[in-house]
């Protein structure tokens, strides 16, 4: 007869199992070992949800930092961090115009180092901004858009989109001066198709910039309602949407090829340094084993394994590299620089000069000729003509290469050159000599509204875009035109708001020119 097993015994195994739990907890997680071959590194990006959104091999053209730069990385990684921080905020905001300001005030100098997390969510905010836009412009630039990427070029634009809306409905949350006259701006900007509705005077019955105005605040004026529409926006909507966008987005990254990358890269890159791990490890024990083979539709068919690594480390040493930098930098700028906050939000007080962010800063100058073409008809028809890109340009020379295709870097160069001139003498003009209004006092206001700066900016660069259709006989040619064209339009618009625009929106060299009161 067996004896039973004594106290001791079970006590020993209950001690030597729990010395084991946490190899065990890490085994149960990573379930193929250290990854130390080509099969347990797929297996490693295979079985994390976190990672198996890329793919198992990465070329080595888009390993180099001058294929991306890391922008689309470094825009993820601001978003996590303006995710975490702003979690970190929302224990001590409360979104109620009698008490948010207040709210505002404890978390800057109560809170123990809310400032700095404060001033890490205003940071990464504005980082992710630029870095979503030069995504934007390094995707354009090397055609990354093109067959069969064009529904994430789409995608990437929801990004951009829901990327500014996310930043616009935070700035009203601290309820400061800045916030209120800044949205109180963004809502005229949405009330504005009443400039064209009222010169055609069937406002009464036909009344969008209204209903613009009455969905975006939820009331006539911004007040209770529009905080805490904005606050449910900004936490909640807005943050999910970008969630599920950036899944499909980097998913179709994956389903459409990977990165961009020119029809000769193998030239261009060479043979594999000598210490790159081999592709083929170990020899096949059959040559197939299907009871047929069927020739498939997906972009990886055609393409060998050659030039390519396991995306298990190179891939990721290179995005947690891109993560540090993003956050090493975000941490810098909030030690040096505070997010602002104002004097207390204050109806009847306008600021003056009331400016909106700095990312809106070029349409602002715009709207201050025309609101509507400004704020909402030149934006309209920019967004349309990015959408369509991918599907009028059907040409394959230069996609993956920086400025390829026809023209070259010679027709950036032009295109640079246009694309500041024009605003600069446009906006010369009007500041110095006024606009139609002031030249014509009796003509109807809705020539004003459709002839004015932003459009006769827009029509020099739509001609340009035409000659070079024209020269190049390429819509390749045409759109690199457009595009860099309303770039550098972008550039000079924003730095005009931003730092010649003083009290009543006048032209003033320096600030220290503005009248004193």
């Amino acid at each position: 007869m067996s004896s039973a097993p004594s106290p001791t015994s079970g006590l020993r195994s209950l001690a030597a199992n729990l010395g084991r739990a946490p190899r065990r907890i890490l085994q149960s997680m990573v379930r193929t070992g250290v990854p130390r071959t080509d099969r347990t590194r797929s297996t490693f990006v295979f079985g994390n949800v976190f990672l198996h959104l890329h793919a198992v091999r990465t070329h080595r053209w888009s390993l180099r930092w001058s294929t991306t730069w890391g922008l689309g990385i470094a825009a993820a990684a601001a978003f996590l961090l303006t995710l975490v921080t702003g979690v970190l905020l929302m224990c001590y905001y409360k979104p109620y115009p009698d008490v948010a300001y207040q709210s505002i005030k404890d978390i800057h100098f109560v809170v123990p180092t809310g400032r700095f997390i404060r001033n890490i969510h205003r940071w990464a905010a504005n980082i992710m901004v630029v870095a979503v836009l030069l995504h934007m412009a390094r995707v354009f630039f090397t055609a990354a858009y093109r067959k069969p990427r064009e529904f994430n070029w789409l995608i990437g634009l929801a990004l951009l989109a829901s990327t500014l809306g996310l930043s616009f409905t935070g700035y009203l949350l601290p309820w400061d001066q800045l916030a209120y006259w800044a949205i109180t701006i963004g809502a005229n900007i949405a009330q504005s198709p009443r400039e064209v509705t009222d010169a055609l005077g069937i406002t009464e019955a036909f009344d969008p910039g209204g209903f613009q105005h009455q969905l975006l605040l939820g009331s006539d004026v911004v007040g209770d309602e529009a905080l805490i529409r904005f606050y449910v926006l900004h936490v909640m909507a807005l943050p999910l949407l970008l969630v599920v966008l950036l899944a499909v987005h980097f998913w179709r990254i994956r389903k459409d090829g990977g990165l961009a990358r020119p029809a000769d890269v193998d030239e261009r890159l060479g043979p594999p340094p000598a210490d790159t791990y081999p592709v083929f490890t170990e020899a096949p024990t059959r040559t197939y084993h299907l009871a047929a083979i069927v020739r498939g539709r997906t972009e990886a068919v055609g393409r060998g394994p050659e030039n390519t690594v396991p995306s298990m480390p190179h891939l990721f040493y290179a995005e947690f590299g891109v993560l540090m930098a993003t956050v090493l930098l975000c941490l810098a700028l909030a030690l040096v620089s505070d997010a602002p906050l104002k004097e207390l939000a204050n109806p009847t007080v306008p600021e003056n000069p009331a400016k909106a962010p700095w990312y809106f800063l070029g349409l602002q100058e715009l709207v201050s000729f025309s609101a509507f073409l400004g704020g909402i008809g030149i934006p309209a028809i920019v967004l349309l003509g990015l959408g369509l890109i991918p599907f009028l340009d059907r040409e394959e020379r230069g996609t993956g290469l920086w400025f390829g295709g026809p023209g070259g870097r010679g027709l950036v160069a032009q295109a640079v050159a246009l694309g500041l001139a024009a605003p600069l003498a446009v906006e010369a003009l009007a500041i110095r000599y006024g606009w139609l209004r002031e030249w014509f006092p009796d003509l109807p206001q809705f020539v004003i509204t459709l002839v004015n700066p932003g459009t006769v900016i827009t029509a020099l660069y739509a001609a340009f875009s035409l000659v070079l259709v024209r020269k190049y006989r390429s819509a390749r040619a045409g759109a690199i035109g457009l595009f860099t064209c309303f770039l550098c339009g972008f550039v000079v618009l924003t730095i005009i708001g931003t730092y010649f625009r003083g009290p009543n929106w006048v032209f003033y060299w320096s600030p220290a020119l503005w009248p004193q009161h």
